[in-house]
């Protein structure tokens, strides 16, 4: 994943591009034709506050900062081709930005909508619902999110929600958090849509009391029918997945942010400051991740709702604990069967009606035996009961059944609701994609010709992150003339969200010179989709959702073939120091220039492969690169040593059989297979380390016996180990691969020779452990030859002392072997 150019590589970019580069130089050895690129997401907030604290331009920082980041990544021997490079903020790049818009636009995928929006006060500006965490900003994490009222240009993702939910079956080379991730942000649901109509609080003296209160339904209205409702009248839609127990709702609960809710308020000052304070009281709970246990309080409007399958009129309340976010921001309240709406009645004491009953419990409820359960009573293997028409059904029929009436009364009918929203992308700011469209009085919204591309950003803005986007205040960017009427217009100021950029910029790397389109269908359909894509599983949400709808509506357009843009994603652990993600927020980065300054880019690199696997969190601590350093001296040491030796006779293969000889072609071939397994494989580069230091062990302690052997032999022997040594150390430290590659007499780069092949028989395990359990606890472990019958496995197991003390006096009841892998001993006493 392309990085934001903040100035300074840390080392959690080291550890990311290390594991990439790892595996490009692999398979670039295997033969294979690599497309290793880097690019920047170069748009963003920070240039602009670099642009206030320093007085830079934030084209000049962000493109100064791009050099400085390349350089370290030069020096760290990253193997990029910079041919390739894409940097988001260059109108080449950003044009296609606003071209992929202009025919989202034209296919009604693009829309402009006044909404509520998510407002970062910190940012000064808005933000996509994926990018507010726990009500905060996902950059400013202690930043509470306002709402506020603002026309905003959308894309409509919500038209690919299903293939995007359903295409996740399809990658099982993903890891299974993310795709459960995404499965949950989509948000899938199955249940129905019900329109609830406005309706006048009527009743005699009793129930208008009760219900001036909020507490109580009113009766339906005399001669009320269901069919016969208008269904043109104004009312409140519900999203509900158990319809089932809607003659138990005594309420409807809207969030504060509620289109409903602000009309209510605005003839209502009392209203108002209630549903400010509902408001601050869900924004604490918010800052706090603590909506979970947020006590349900709530205003009731002095409004009524009809509910149209029996006329009743439900009070209207205002709760807390509803969110906008979730189905249509409005729930119809059904304590008896719903834990947040029993909490709510019990506080607010309002009526709460039992419609679901077990069915052991709800068939005899006709001869006057019901005894309710405990409520909140929320199973649906149940009866529905005192629902009218569709009493004693079960609960799935009559859920099928309700939502089929509603359609044919015209109020509703089945509907399935997705958590995901469609994509915000209008930003208050200057640094990023203009949106290519103008405002004319005569003709409305007017997009700009696709031969006026690029919309460019003007150089001289001032910034000041107040008052709206910095654009408005460009005279000359603002004033245009409408390409249709000829006519004065305006250029619409806001900007695109940065995560369009990230959205399809790998496909560029593909093609980065064209100037005619985004890219040739050709060249995508050799190198896509992505065979390996590495990055954050902070990720998953964001970028990684845009990422596969932007490749969804490209082939749709039929730029690409492929639907997802990745085969197989790899997230990589954090690196942590002092407790904390290593970030420049945070003020704990250390840089790798300071550590190659001291140990040298292949120390740096390979000890971020080296401290823990890559998928894990790796825990910085400076003495383990000092550690590798040392290791790596003594790699090179021993190729001075001998480096010479295989240069002068290079391709000698008499190395006889001596067991020194034997041995240590032995360890080498099981090297070897470990490392070429591990790439192929779990990528668990530490063992594949572990296991180059465990070889070169092997090989320094051999040096005064392989001085015994003949000059022939011994040479043989030299030949064999040091280049395939160098071969295999070429992933993880590029530059001593590459000197010693030299010292061997390579002919070429060492990354460009075939990597090695390991001899099968020379990689055999000699002995293998199997652990040995008694009754599944852990006695020992025996050491047998691979593929030993079961008959010698129990023998080697029955010889542990340990195991002999456990079973002793017991009867072997049975024996479970699972070869290689296990052996449990079952014993019951005797």
């Amino acid at each position: 994943m392309l990085p934001y150019p903040s100035g300074q590589l840390h080392m959690g970019h080291v550890r990311n591009y290390s594991i990439g580069d790892a595996l490009a130089r692999y398979m670039r050895m295997n033969g294979y034709n690599v497309l290793h690129p880097m690019g920047w997401d170069a748009f963003g907030l920070p240039a602009e506050n670099a642009a206030l604290k320093n007085n830079t331009p934030p084209r000049e920082w962000t493109l100064n900062n791009i050099a400085q980041m390349r350089r370290q990544m030069d020096r760290l021997g990253l193997s990029y081709d910079w041919r390739t490079e894409v940097t988001t903020c260059l109108p080449e790049y950003y044009r296609w930005n606003q071209w992929f818009f202009l025919r989202m636009l034209e296919r009604g995928l693009a829309y402009r909508k006044r909404s509520k929006v998510n407002w970062c006060p910190e940012c000064a500006t808005v933000l996509a619902n994926e990018q507010v965490i726990d009500g905060c900003c996902w950059r400013h994490e202690e930043t509470v999110v306002e709402q506020r009222d603002l026309e905003q240009w959308f894309l409509r993702i919500t038209q690919y929600a299903q293939e995007l939910l359903d295409g996740l079956d399809a990658l099982p080379g993903w890891p299974d958090r993310v795709r459960t991730m995404q499965k949950n942000w989509i948000g899938r649901s199955r249940g129905a849509t019900i329109r609830f109509f406005l309706a006048d609080a009527v009743g005699d003296d009793a129930e208008e009391s009760a219900a001036r209160r909020g507490k109580t339904p009113l009766p339906a209205a005399e001669g009320f029918d269901p069919e016969g409702l208008d269904r043109d009248a104004p009312g409140i839609e519900v999203f509900t997945t158990r319809v089932d127990t809607i003659y138990g709702a005594t309420s409807l609960q809207l969030a504060p942010q509620h289109p409903a809710v602000e009309s209510f308020a605005q003839a209502d000052e009392s209203l108002r400051r209630e549903v400010e304070d509902l408001l601050e009281e869900q924004r604490r709970a918010r800052e706090a991740d603590d909506l979970a246990t947020l006590e349900k309080r709530g205003a009731f409007t002095g409004r009524f709702a009809i509910n149209p399958f029996n006329g009743e009129r439900l009070p209207i309340w205002v709760a807390n604990y509803v969110l906008l976010e979730y189905g249509t921001g409005a729930v119809m309240s059904v304590p008896a069967h719903d834990e947040r709406d029993y909490e709510f009645a019990k506080k607010h004491g309002l009526e709460i009606r039992v419609v679901v009953l077990p069915r052991r419990t709800a068939e005899p409820a006709a001869a006057g035996e019901q005894d309710s359960p405990a409520l909140p009573y929320v199973e649906e293997d149940s009866l529905v009961i005192n629902s009218g028409r569709f009493s004693s059904l079960g609960c799935e029929e009559a859920q099928e059944k309700m939502a089929a009436f509603a359609a044919v009364c015209g109020f509703g009918g089945p509907d399935v609701a997705y958590r995901l929203k469609d994509w915000g992308i209008s930003r208050q700011r200057y640094w990023g994609t203009p949106i290519p469209v103008l405002y004319c009085e005569r003709d409305g919204i007017v997009p700009v010709p696709d031969d006026q591309l690029p919309v460019l950003l003007p150089d001289d803005v001032k910034i000041t992150q107040q008052g709206g986007s910095p654009l408005g205040g460009v005279v000359e960017f603002v004033k245009a003339v409408c390409p249709r009427c000829g006519g004065p217009a305006r250029r619409e100021t806001d900007t695109m969200d940065t995560f369009v950029d990230s959205s399809w910029y790998f496909y560029r790397y593909a093609d980065p010179g064209n100037a005619e389109a985004p890219f040739a269908r050709e060249k995508i359909d050799y190198w896509f989709p992505i065979d390996q894509y590495i990055g954050g599983v902070e990720h998953a949400i964001l970028h990684l959702i845009y990422s596969r709808f932007w490749t969804r509506v490209m082939r749709d357009l039929g730029l690409v073939a492929n639907s997802e843009p990745a085969v197989r994603l790899f997230t990589q652990g954090m690196v942590i120091r002092n407790g904390a993600k290593m970030s420049k927020s945070k003020g704990n980065i250390v840089s790798p220039d300071e550590m190659i300054a001291r140990y040298g880019a292949d120390s740096t690199r390979m000890y971020s492969l080296f401290a823990a696997p890559p998928d894990r969190d790796l825990d910085w601590q400076e003495d383990g690169v000092a550690g590798v350093s040392r290791f790596l001296g003594r790699v090179y040491r021993l190729g001075m040593r001998y480096g010479q030796q295989v240069r002068s006779g290079a391709g000698a293969r008499e190395y006889g059989e001596s067991p020194v000889a034997t041995g240590l072609l032995r360890e080498l071939h099981k090297t070897i297979r470990k490392i070429s397994q591990e790439f192929s494989g779990r990528w668990h580069f530490n063992t594949c380390i572990a296991a180059i230091m465990t070889l070169v062990n092997a090989i320094t302690a051999a040096e005064p016996d392989l001085a015994q052997l003949p000059a022939a032999e011994s040479t043989a022997v030299w030949c064999e180990l040091l280049p395939n040594l160098v071969l295999l150390l070429a992933p993880f430290a590029p530059y001593l691969a590459e000197e010693l590659g030299e010292v061997c007499g390579a002919a070429g780069p060492v990354h460009s020779q075939r990597w090695p092949q390991f001899d099968a028989e020379l990689a055999r395990d000699e002995e293998v452990e199997v652990p040995v359990q008694v009754n599944g606890k852990l006695r020992g472990v025996a050491r047998v030859a691979p593929g030993a019958a079961n008959e010698v496995l129990q023998q080697a197991a029955m010889s542990l002392e340990r195991v002999q003390t456990a079973v002793a006096g017991k009867n072997i009841v049975k024996v479970v072997i699972v070869p290689g892998k296990l052996i449990n001993l079952v014993v019951a006493a005797g």
